[in-house]
């Protein structure tokens, strides 16, 4: 996960809130099957999106405000910020084609 940051609830304004551009945000466990799936998945698309798109990783069990915050009730779920609004939320493990329209549509 190299392209890929961790983000927890006392930084996640700084990262994410107040980033200019896109960032998208994984709501994850680590014994979540299909956040597992994801996860190389968001990693490709990190790399080839690196300079449009900013992908952060939140731990849900380590970090409840946030994902509280923003409703998150089943993972992984994923939400794109735009200058500090959220614009789009995938909920569930998304093949990568399907998962890339969401990058395509809002890294434009």
């Amino acid at each position: 996960m190299a392209n890929v940051q961790a983000v927890t609830d006392a930084d996640f304004e700084s990262e994410v809130l107040k980033h200019e551009g896109v960032s998208v945000v994984d709501f994850w466990a680590t014994w979540c099957g299909p956040c597992r799936m994801v996860a190389p998945i968001l990693d490709q698309l990190s790399a080839e999106y690196a300079g449009k798109v900013k992908v952060m990783k939140m731990d849900v069990d380590a970090n409840p405000r946030t994902p509280a915050g923003f409703n998150v009730r089943s993972i992984p779920t994923m939400i794109f910020v735009k200058d500090g609004k959220v614009v789009d939320q995938v909920i569930g493990a998304l093949p990568k084609a399907q998962l890339e329209t969401y990058f395509k549509k809002h890294a434009a």
